[in-house]
């Protein structure tokens, strides 16, 4: 029943977004069991909210500030989404719309692409996927295209179609397109860097044009330093070098607080302090969209972190959140709250339970 009216190694990252057909062991029955388990938690009081310190990121438990019930909720009504790619298992075996019905149990408002086929469960054009999101009371936010394929004219990207990518897109009614690809295309120099901006001024003119905005969704290695500046950071690069009004920012919390653990010291090993939440607070209207994605610390690795489903890591969403809505201009109103996970063990349950912890957060006392 439908609701009333109501992210080189980035490049390879990048190729398993652009398709959802891959295959998986999903079935109907994981659909039957997940409504169960959704309907169950409802029935417990679950309600869905419709109607510059770096220690953010670490030490806030398991758990950490749930408070059902007490205090404004940390998640604005009507901004909750969800970065399909999370559940391309179930796209592929089921289509889109076993899977918006789920979404749509699960108190999600907004929707984001990473491709528009079905896979092996069938063809759907774009005005049937514009019409079942709509059905289910989704709002489609934006998509995640390739930046570039140098060799392939005919590529699905930026680069190579740009009029198709924002035909695309228009047909969808996003009022975002944007691109997970690294901005590495011309290597890791300043001037590489500044290249790459020129290209994305003129996509996010082209889509301005359209009544959309332009965005790059970032990794961890966006954070890295410039080979031949070593004291630049690419990131800083890309944000002084793009016009703010043309070229906008996803940021990717959980790969932001990988980068802080990645690369807080140069390679001279100077301190080089970042923060994900100040990135956020000094350009509130660069970042319209976030993707929401946790992660357990972990120093052993590479990332300083394992990625887990939302509320089962160790970044502070609670604080987060708060801190974003509270205190930018329209922050409850602008931003769009995607929850994602690369690989989750079972992907509806994925989204179930993040949308259950976001939904639980309450403001509370947070420091400064």
């Amino acid at each position: 029943m439908s609701r009333t009216s109501k992210d080189t190694e980035l490049a390879r990252r990048l190729s398993r977004r652009n398709i959802l057909g891959v295959a998986a062991g999903a079935t109907a029955a994981t659909i039957t069991g997940e409504a169960s388990a959704q309907a169950d938690s409802r029935d417990h009081g679950q309600g869905h909210g419709r109607g510059h310190d770096q220690s953010y990121g670490h030490g806030h438990g398991k758990g950490h500030g749930h408070g059902h019930g007490k205090g404004r909720p940390v998640l604005p009504p009507g901004r909750l989404g969800i970065q399909l790619y999370s559940l391309r298992d179930q796209v592929s075996t089921l289509g889109f719309g076993p899977v918006f019905t789920e979404l749509e149990k699960y108190g999600y408002d907004e929707i984001e692409f990473a491709g528009y086929t079905q896979g092996s469960a069938g063809a759907i054009t774009l005005a049937q996927l514009k019409r079942l999101a709509r059905d289910h009371g989704l709002n489609p936010i934006g998509s995640h295209v390739g930046y570039y394929d140098d060799n392939n004219p005919g590529a699905y990207t930026f680069a190579q179609n740009l009029e198709k990518v924002l035909d695309d897109a228009q047909a969808l009614g996003l009022k975002h397109i944007g691109t997970p690809s690294g901005p590495f295309r011309y290597g890791s120099t300043v001037d590489g860097w500044k290249r790459v901006a020129e290209e994305f001024n003129v996509y996010g003119a082209a889509a301005r044009k359209r009544g959309m905005k332009f965005y790059q969704h970032n990794h961890a290695e966006e954070f890295s330093f410039a080979t031949d500046k070593p004291r630049v950071r690419l990131y800083d690069v890309l944000l002084e070098e793009t016009d703010p009004d043309l070229v906008h920012l996803e940021m990717d919390i959980y790969w932001a607080f990988c980068a802080q653990f990645r690369f807080s010291r140069r390679v001279d090993g100077s301190p080089a302090p970042l923060d994900p939440l100040q990135y956020v607070l000094k350009h509130p209207d660069r970042y319209p969209l976030f993707h929401v994605k946790d992660g357990v610390r972990d120093d052993t690795t590479r990332d300083g972190y394992r990625m887990s489903d939302v509320g089962d890591g160790d970044i502070d969403y609670r604080t987060f959140l708060s801190k974003v809505t509270s205190r930018t201009h329209r922050g409850r109103t602008y931003h769009h709250w995607q929850t994602e996970h690369d690989n989750p063990v079972e992907s509806l349950a994925f989204a179930r339970k993040s949308s259950e912890h976001l939904h639980s957060l309450r403001e509370g006392r947070c420091g400064d």
